[in-house]
């Protein structure tokens, strides 16, 4: 672990805000995963090339984004795959979407495994007695069966997903949401996260939270106004930090 504002660590937080995707497990080899298996299927289902199904979903993909920007909608998996069928002038063919969306879910979940040290890093929070909340982009409802699927929800106290705030992280909406549902009893918070935009800068720009970025392959340390206060690779190692603090 490395520490680059040592002021901003002298005591434990009064409340921890955590990201989700990348943060909490590594998210690019679940959707590898996942995107194979809808590829695979619609390539089958509809005897095209592979090269055609990717050049189709990522214009769809970028067509969604750009008009919906910044909003929960944006990520639809759902929407990616109605507008990637409507490219191929295959129409909406809204079952074949639904099908598609659940088997990229479904693979996604199935591939989508926690760091180590994470439930044994809540396990120690919750003992401390210091709230927790989720704060992340996306949908609630698929963050919500993420959340159930790794057994997390008995650890978490809140969550805040961007459907519900209206706006993605970095906006203030997310973050303040958190805080109003977890009222806690000072003004220390920890932002922990991947994302050195969303996350790290986001936290300490909307809450000034004490920020610390989740470190690992495909995550480049934030620099500038999105440099993180400290930065882990493992979360063994935030688990000692908390220990050492706790004990003060």
């Amino acid at each position: 672990m490395k520490i680059y504002n040592s002021e901003r660590f002298t005591r434990l937080p009064n409340a921890f805000l955590f990201d989700t995707d990348n943060t909490l497990y590594p998210y690019n080899p679940a959707h590898a995963s996942a995107q194979k298996a809808v590829r695979d299927k619609v390539v089958k289902t509809f005897s095209i090339l592979p090269a055609d199904f990717d050049k189709a979903f990522c214009e769809a993909r970028n067509q969604i984004k750009n008009r919906l920007q910044h909003t929960a909608s944006s990520h639809s998996r759902l929407l990616y795959l109605q507008r990637m069928l409507e490219i191929l002038g295959l129409g909406s063919q809204v079952l074949l979407a639904l099908d598609f969306e659940q088997t990229y879910w479904r693979t996604f979940l199935s591939n989508a495994i926690l760091f180590e040290g994470v439930k044994e890093l809540l396990d120690d929070i919750r003992l401390l007695g210091i709230p927790t909340a989720i704060v992340t982009d996306l949908t609630a409802q698929i963050q919500f069966r993420k959340v159930v699927y790794f057994g997390l929800d008995r650890y978490f106290d809140y969550i805040v997903t961007s459907e519900e705030a209206g706006f993605d992280k970095p906006h203030t909406a997310p973050f303040q949401i958190a805080l109003e549902k977890m009222r806690p009893k000072g003004d220390c918070i920890w932002m922990i996260g991947d994302n050195a935009v969303n996350d790290i800068r986001g936290g300490r720009e909307q809450i000034k939270a004490v920020t610390l970025q989740k470190i690992h392959a495909g995550v480049e340390l934030g620099t500038g106004q999105s440099a993180p206060d400290a930065s882990f690779n493992h979360f063994d190692t935030l688990r000692k930090l908390i220990a050492k603090l706790g004990d003060k």
